[in-house]
């Protein structure tokens, strides 16, 4: 872990403002696109960066906003790694979102956003919070292999669960799907009741398939040989240097998918989960010449 002096916080992404307060990761998640080369990084991906001024810099940016949304954070880098159990970076922007009076979103995989839930719930209680949590796989065995640095995936359903019970809403990213390893009907059906019976408003999938860039699949083949000996020799076989790696069960699977869906009432469409995120209620959204 190193600390950098950010020169600025908020992006645009998905129809709102997002930050990430770290750069890099801890968890370990084999499949990460993070870790790809496009992105830039100039230090190991494990040596997470810290933006120590993020709540400085982001306290100025929505003082000087005309206009409350929904702010996101965790697109590029989870926010509850387990530095942020010392370092509190998360909350502390969390904090200045509700004293602005804007709304916020946050994408993870770790049970560690609930040590923030009453104020995650007071957030939702004056203006609006979603959050949104990735399952990849209902496999613990698998989970632990893939994604070995945070909770497994009972571990999520029961944050979900308790997200529920506490009335803050919650989407679910279901990705990647890696063929060969979570690329099954009863993987598909179990997430998806798992969700329902949870309550999620949502899932974002964005088809079978995983992504791999240069820098994420070189890692990504080498946890294969560690974990699944002969694997990484028919992905080659199969897809090449390919970006995007369907399963061979792509159209099943899908079709499969989007039937729980529906019959459980969620949303599971890219474009109308990220409509769903971005809501901000009416009554919000104008700054008022009366606010402190």
């Amino acid at each position: 872990m190193h600390f950098v002096e950010a020169k600025g916080i908020l992006t645009s992404s998905a129809g709102y403002p997002g930050l990430n307060v770290y750069r890099g990761c801890a968890h370990g998640c084999i499949y990460c696109d993070s870790r790809s080369e496009c992105y830039g990084m100039t230090h190991p991906f494990t040596d997470v960066e810290v933006k120590r001024n993020a709540p400085v810099l982001l306290e100025r940016a929505l003082r000087s906003r005309r206009k409350r949304c929904m702010i996101g954070t965790g697109s590029m880098s989870d926010p509850y790694m387990p530095c942020e159990e010392q370092l509190r970076l998360t909350r502390r922007c969390l904090e200045i979102i509700r004293k602005y009076g804007f709304g916020a979103t946050v994408l993870t995989k770790s049970d560690r956003v609930l040590q923030d839930l009453e104020l995650l719930e007071a957030i939702h209680r004056e203006t609006r919070c979603v959050i949104q949590l990735t399952l990849t796989t209902a496999d613990e065995e698998l989970c632990r292999i893939v994604e070995p640095g945070v909770c497994t995936t009972a571990r999520r359903i029961e944050v979900l669960r308790e997200l529920q019970r506490c009335g803050i809403p919650s989407v679910v990213w279901l990705c990647p799907i890696l063929p060969y390893l979570n690329d099954t009907e009863e993987n598909i059906r179990a997430l998806t009741e798992a969700c329902a019976d949870a309550g999620v408003k949502g899932i974002v999938c964005f088809g079978m398939a995983l992504t791999l860039r240069k820098g994420s699949r070189e890692y990504y083949y080498a946890a294969l040989d560690r974990h699944f000996p002969g694997l990484k020799e028919r992905y080659i076989r199969q897809f090449g240097e390919a970006y995007v790696l369907p399963s061979p069960r792509s159209d099943r699977l899908t079709a499969l998918f989007h039937e729980r869906c529906e019959r459980f009432g969620m949303l599971h469409t890219p474009e109308d989960c990220f409509r769903f995120l971005a809501e901000f209620p009416d009554k919000y959204e104008q700054l008022s010449v009366f606010d402190a």
